[in-house]
């Protein structure tokens, strides 16, 4: 009986040891959304005063409005594109 008394307590040190791992991953997965919305709220800052810098005297509306029409301009896309990728480069 000591061999199976000594397999059950290795048995419960495993699913222990198991549960602990389990619980290391959720917290690391926590942690990392934590810092991906930490990073996507930092985006919505920066190019929120960026715009309100650019377009103050606009209400939301008509910013919407502006903004929509400007994307519908031919180019535009390719435009932003180019942007996007100046912008990578710093």
């Amino acid at each position: 009986m000591d061999k199976k008394e000594s397999l059950l307590r290795q048995k419960a040190e495993a699913e222990k040891e198991a549960a602990q791992y389990e619980n290391q991953v959720k917290i690391l997965l926590n942690k990392q959304r934590d810092a991906e919305r930490h990073a996507w709220n930092h985006r919505l800052i920066v190019h929120g005063a960026i715009v309100e810098g650019v377009f103050a005297s606009m209400d939301g509306e008509s910013l919407k409005a502006f903004l929509i029409a400007l994307s519908r301009l031919p180019g535009a896309w390719e435009t932003a594109q180019t942007a996007q990728n100046a912008g990578d480069g710093e």
